[in-house]
């Protein structure tokens, strides 16, 4: 994003420095500037993944085209997962018959291409499931930014999902969303930045951007809520990461093994 376009390397060394080991960068495929940068940082950072999709923010602008652009990523090795897609119907920037459309046609390419898909949803996890269900899509993936209920995690981890939390965790308000974490199995957990939003507290409102690094924050705060020790979860979240990365090559569906 245009956000890290002053710094982008810098940013890369602090997050190192603060034991980040592995990121995950989502390609907006509507964008070929987005698909340079992020490809770019990939060729030249072994920590760097990339996945590719359609927000549903920019559904109204899904095209066979941008089908064809997801295949051939995935045919070449470039990319990991099918993302961010989903549903948002908070701020509903583009029609809903449009994102149901564009989350449908994504979820279809990612279960030909034996891919799982990053999912966005917001005020939307009954039309989630149904989608899920009505592709018959097996492939399971990563529920991004988590801010959804204790039904809803259930029903996707049911369907293979891992949980990733941002630092809206970390946000005075979010009690009901530490109720959720608090519950999710070890081995289906993962921590996000959605960088440049939403850094966590104590970073929230001291800082305008948020990034990588601060995700020591949230992984600090997660080890508090599970009562475990910052490393400890560290590993774990790890273990986690590279079983999706190892679910995704091995064609299947399922979570990685329970730690």
């Amino acid at each position: 994003m245009e956000d890290f376009d002053a710094d982008r390397e810098d940013v890369l060394k602090r997050a190192a420095a603060a034991g980040v080991e592995a990121v995950l960068v989502p390609i907006d495929i509507a964008s070929e500037r987005s698909r340079r940068i992020a490809l770019g940082l990939a060729a030249a950072h072994g920590e760097i993944r990339t996945a590719a999709g359609l927000h549903p923010h920019q559904a109204k602008a899904w095209t066979p085209a941008m089908a064809d652009a997801l295949s051939g990523l995935a045919g070449d090795g470039s990319i990991v997962a099918v993302g961010e897609i989903g549903l948002d119907y908070h701020y509903d920037l583009s029609p809903r018959d449009d994102q149901r459309r564009a989350f449908a046609a994504q979820l279809a390419l990612a279960e030909s291409l034996g891919l799982p898909v990053l999912i966005h949803s917001r005020l939307a996890g009954a039309d989630i499931r149904a989608a899920i269900d009505a592709e018959k899509f097996s492939r399971g993936g990563i529920l991004h930014c988590f801010t959804e209920d204790g039904p809803f995690a259930s029903a996707m981890l049911d369907r293979g999902f891992l949980i990733s939390f941002s630092g809206i965790l970390t946000f005075p308000s979010a009690e009901r969303l530490r109720r959720v974490a608090a519950g999710v199995p070890l081995d289906r957990l993962l921590i996000e930045t959605d960088a440049p939003y939403l850094a966590p507290v104590p970073y929230r409102g001291r800082v305008k951007r948020n990034e990588p690094a601060f995700a020591a924050a949230t992984l600090r705060f997660l080890a508090g809520l599970r009562g475990l020790d910052p490393a400890d979860l560290a590993a774990v979240l790890r273990r986690n990461y590279d079983g999706f990365l190892t679910a995704r090559s091995a064609g299947s569906g399922t979570a990685p093994a329970a730690v």
